[in-house]
């Protein structure tokens, strides 16, 4: 199977992490993936902030209603992009969906936490001393595990239809 089809396929959410730093070569390979991705009319318009040290990660985990793994995992990857971004959301979802990729690719585990809308946005935004114009998007959890979920996955027949839905 080519490795891109067996990252995609092979992908699932980590929530448990080793107490392992992740290296920052491997971490800047994943954000410059995640700069990578499509965007609308090429705008480009994200920033990714990257924590690793304890008390950053503990914080984020502290805000974010469904991230309190944040704190043990590696690094997290807090994703931005510009509020008057007509596309932010599609555009930072793309990102972050490089970033889980990559990770996965690194052989690391990932988990996606949502950021949009969410009432602890801004308070990690100014956590992290992000300017006003960015708005929160995605916070991704990253590191070294040695669990392997593997949840049940809709069937291919159950989500795919042909022409139209019959």
């Amino acid at each position: 199977m080519n490795e891109a089809i067996r990252v995609l396929k092979e992908r699932r959410s980590v929530r448990q992490y080793e107490a392992k730093p992740v290296p920052k070569e491997i971490l800047e390979d994943i954000i410059d993936c995640a700069r990578l991705a499509a965007s609308a009319n090429n705008t480009q318009p994200w920033l990714f902030v990257v924590v690793t040290n304890e008390e950053g990660k503990s914080a984020i985990a502290r805000l974010a209603t469904y991230g309190k793994f944040i704190a043990s995992a590696g690094a997290c990857v807090a994703v931005f992009c510009e509020k008057d971004s007509k596309y932010k959301v599609e555009d930072g979802a793309a990102a972050t969906q490089n970033i889980l990729l990559a990770a996965k690719a690194h052989g690391l585990g990932s988990c996606w936490v949502a950021g949009h809308g969410k009432d602890y946005a801004e308070d990690v935004r100014k956590l992290l001393n992000v300017p006003e114009k960015y708005e929160l998007i995605s916070l991704v959890a990253i590191g070294y595990t040695n669990q392997t979920p593997n949840p049940p996955k809709k069937p291919l027949s159950q989500v795919l239809k042909w022409e139209k839905y019959e």
